[in-house]
C-alpha cells in the first residue's frame, strides 16, 4: 500500500513484476499519470482498464489506440499492451433501470436522468415518458430543481442543447466551434503539464498571456 507520494514514486524504481492499482480511472489526474509515464512505453507492460472511459479523456485516447500521448510536457510512445475488462464498474443497463424504477410502489413525482452521455440520457428520458408515463427530465449541467415542488429554479448550462440544435439546423459557425474546441484542448494541455519543470511552465504561461493580449478585443 502506497500512502505517500514518495511511496508511489518508489514503485516505478523497483523493476520487479507487479500490479499497480491507481486512480483516477480515466487517467486525468493523480499518480496514475506518473505510472503511465513510466510504463506506457514499455512493451512488457499491460495497461488494464476496468472502468468506463469518457470522451476527451486520456484514458479514452489510450483505449482507442493512440500511438503517443503527452504527459508532463513529454511525448510518450504507447508500446504497452492496452486491454479492457468490462463489468467491474458497470451500471445497470436500460432494462435493469426500468425494472428497478417500476418496482417502486409509490410512483416518483419526477425522474431526473443525470448520468450518461447526452444522447443516451435524452433517449432514456423519452422512453420513460412515452412508454412508462413518468414525468422524466434530463437536466442540463448546473440545473437546479426543487425536489419538493418539481419547480425548475435554474436551467443550467444550455450549451449542449444549443450545439445539438445548431447541428440539426446546419447553421453552426464551424470556424468558431473550432476555436472553442481549441480552447478546451488548451485547458486539457495545461492540466497535462501539472508537475512539469518550472522553467517550462513559466514559458508556457508567458506564451498564453501573450496570445490573450493579442486577441482580447
Amino acid at each position: 500500500l502506497s500512502v505517500t507520494t514518495n511511496d508511489s514514486k518508489n514503485i516505478n524504481e523497483d523493476m520487479k513484476p507487479k500490479v499497480i492499482i491507481s486512480a483516477s480511472g480515466m487517467c486525468e489526474a493523480g499518480r496514475i499519470r506518473h505510472h503511465l509515464k513510466h510504463n506506457l512505453w514499455r512493451k512488457e507492460s499491460t495497461i488494464l482498464f476496468v472502468g468506463y472511459q469518457a470522451h476527451n479523456t486520456l484514458g479514452r485516447a489510450i483505449l482507442e489506440g493512440a500511438k503517443t500521448v503527452k504527459l508532463f510536457a513529454e511525448t510518450i510512445e504507447v508500446r504497452a499492451d492496452i486491454m479492457k475488462l468490462d463489468g467491474f464498474s458497470g451500471h445497470a443497463d436500460k432494462d435493469g433501470l426500468i425494472k428497478w424504477l417500476t418496482s417502486i410502489t409509490d410512483k416518483p413525482k419526477c425522474v431526473y436522468v443525470v448520468h450518461g452521455e447526452d444522447d443516451v440520457c435524452d433517449e432514456f428520458t423519452k422512453c420513460l415518458r412515452d412508454e412508462y408515463h413518468y414525468n422524466a427530465v434530463a437536466p442540463y449541467n448546473g440545473a437546479v430543481y426543487s425536489l419538493e415542488t418539481g419547480e425548475l429554479i435554474s436551467e443550467g448550462n444550455k450549451a449542449r442543447k444549443e450545439r445539438r440544435e445548431a447541428a440539426v439546423s446546419k447553421r453552426n459557425n464551424t470556424v468558431f466551434e473550432r476555436l472553442v474546441a481549441a480552447g478546451r484542448r488548451l485547458l486539457a494541455v495545461i492540466s497535462h503539464n501539472e508537475g512539469g519543470a518550472n522553467k517550462d511552465l513559466a514559458k508556457f504561461t508567458d506564451q498564453i498571456i501573450a496570445l490573450c493580449d493579442k486577441w482580447d478585443r
